[in-house]
């Protein structure tokens, strides 16, 4: 409004009652957008008093003699209130007035006093290529397999190029720790030659002493920092310690806001980590900040000064050496998982990963299961009580195992139907031993090929485990010979001319053979008849009263 006023008086020569007129303004302000280009400053207007005026200086007083009290027995705002009230009677007054004037005067007094604490100053760091890095761990909510679970986001950032590797696992513990520092490695194709910077974390951390950098370190991870070279720096706990990592700080926040909302949906986490490989690619292309150069180009000026990586590699797993119970399982981290049978009431070794668990006997493997997310939860394989099934075939119907086995897919629909005709046919518990028969192929022969052989048997009507035996082999025999070809033409050369070798594309079944092959029989129905014989003879029926002599 000043400029135009001043136009309009330079231009076309209105006087200051016509601009005053012209803008509704009072010709004061006229007079003074024509004196100065720039509006007078407005005059703050005074403070408005307050009820709580009069008692403020006995609410100074107070807080200066709080500076020389023992720590433990200041004075709260309550208790200023309280004194207010019984000693100078002080009414209408809320307490939140009262607690509102503490938080803002009480600064400013210890600050009089020189016992202010000092502003936090962020200092700006240079960082070398190759030389640190930073970790940190976050969770993150995932809908696991139809339930929202929480799992853990573990990050590997380096400070220089901001390449960032992540890995979500089931838990926070030392084998997803270092799990994912192997993996880590694994990606960036080397390790850091200076600090990496951590929490205080129990993985790595046993204790920290006092207010000091020292820190009593866990054996393992000492193993592991000095398997692959590694020097730990250790921040200070709390949220002061968070500022002295604040690259991967920020890293856990921008990942999980950009590639997991919404909250992903996915079977399991390996198929979840593999989503997470690709996003990495894509975010690689990406400049953080002002930076002229992307991720990816920074990382390659990175990636050759990294150190490499040790020939042999760390076993991550963490070894626990639990005792078979009763059910013929062991109990792992409040969670219990299926053993076979013949192991029950001995000790076996489990070697726990991040997303696996491995059980051995001896050095043999004995069992393989995935790693349960929630606590008190069981893990059952059918396959480990199939020996106690046989005795007890009516236990198999009702079985966790066997209703974990159809949610995961390996008691498939063509089991349930084969075992349904041969209960019909043979009974209920005929029906389900030879069901176990057929469950037991599955540890000699794989999977498809059991199924294939169920079905040959299931489309011509044998119900018994040996015809289902027969057709897995030849179904098994079928997919070899499907690569036979191959092998053969390699060696065509060296091969004498004749008749080529003929592979039948079809193979009939066992048991439809025998059948076509059959003669017609022309014989009666067997009759039951012949050993009525054999039943007891019947008394004869008692003499009537006439007859009696």
């Amino acid at each position: 409004m000043y400029a135009a006023i001043r136009r309009d008086s330079r231009r076309e020569g209105l006087s200051v009652r016509a601009l005053a007129k012209k803008y509704q303004v009072h010709r004061r302000t006229v007079r003074e957008a024509l004196a100065s280009a720039f509006p007078a400053p407005r005059r703050k207007p005074p403070p408005r008093s307050s009820r709580l005026d009069r008692f403020k200086p006995v609410i100074d007083q107070i807080l200066w003699t709080d500076l020389d009290a023992p720590r433990k027995q200041r004075h709260t705002v309550r208790r200023i209130f309280n004194r207010l009230v019984a000693e100078q009677e002080m009414e209408g007054i809320s307490y939140s007035t009262v607690a509102n004037y503490v938080a803002w005067r009480k600064p400013q007094i210890m600050a009089e006093a020189g016992r202010g604490s000092p502003p936090e100053v962020p200092i700006d760091q240079v960082h070398r290529p190759g030389v640190e890095a930073e970790v940190d761990f976050g969770d993150v909510w995932i809908n696991l397999a139809g339930t929202m679970t929480k799992c853990f986001l573990f990050v590997f950032r380096l400070s220089y190029s901001g390449k960032a590797v992540h890995r979500v696992t089931a838990s926070a513990g030392q084998e997803a720790f270092f799990e994912g520092h192997a993996h880590a490695f694994r990606v960036l194709g080397g390790v850091p030659t200076g600090k990496v910077r951590y929490d205080n974390l129990r993985a790595a951390v046993a204790k920290v002493v006092g207010l000091s950098r020292v820190r009593v370190e866990n054996e393992r991870w000492v193993a592991f920092r000095s398997h692959h070279h590694l020097e730990a720096f250790y921040c200070r706990p709390g949220k002061d310690g968070a500022h002295e990592k604040g690259g991967v700080e920020g890293e856990v926040g921008r990942f999980r806001r950009n590639h997991l909302v919404p909250v992903p949906v996915v079977e399991s986490l390996a198929e979840l980590n593999a989503m997470i490989a690709d996003w990495e690619d894509e975010d690689d292309q990406r400049r953080i900040g002002s930076r002229v150069r992307t991720v990816a180009a920074d990382f390659a000026v990175e990636q050759p000064l990294l150190q490499p990586l040790p020939d042999e590699p760390f076993e991550t797993g963490r070894v626990f050496h639990p005792r078979v119970n009763r059910r013929s399982q062991i109990c792992v981290r409040m969670n219990y998982y299926s053993v076979p049978v013949r192991l029950i009431g001995r000790q076996v070794r489990v070697l726990l990963h991040a997303s696996e668990l491995v059980v051995f006997d001896g050095r043999t493997e004995v069992a393989r299961h995935e790693r349960l997310v929630a606590k008190h939860q069981r893990r059952l394989e059918l396959d480990h009580y199939l020996e106690v099934l046989m005795r007890k075939p009516g236990a198999l119907p009702g079985s966790t195992a066997l209703e974990q086995a159809h949610q995961a897919g390996k008691f498939t629909p063509i089991h349930d139907a084969w075992w349904a005709a041969v209960r019909r046919a043979h009974g209920t518990d005929e029906g389900n031993r030879a069901l176990i028969e057929v469950l037991l192929l599955h540890r000699t022969m794989a999977h498809e090929h059991v199924v294939a052989g169920i079905a040959a048997a299931l489309r011509v009507g044998a119900l018994s485990p040996d015809v289902v035996a027969v057709e897995a082999r030849k179904a098994a025999q079928a997919d070899k010979a499907t690569d036979a070809p191959a092998a053969v033409s390699g060696r065509q050369a060296d091969r004498p001319v004749g008749n080529p070798v003929q592979i039948p594309d079809e193979v009939a079944s066992l048991t439809q053979r025998r059948i076509t092959a059959l003669p017609p029989d022309t014989r009666p129905l067997p009759s039951v008849a012949a050993y009525d014989q054999l039943l007891r003879r019947r008394p004869p029926p008692a003499a009537s009263q006439g007859d009696v002599s």
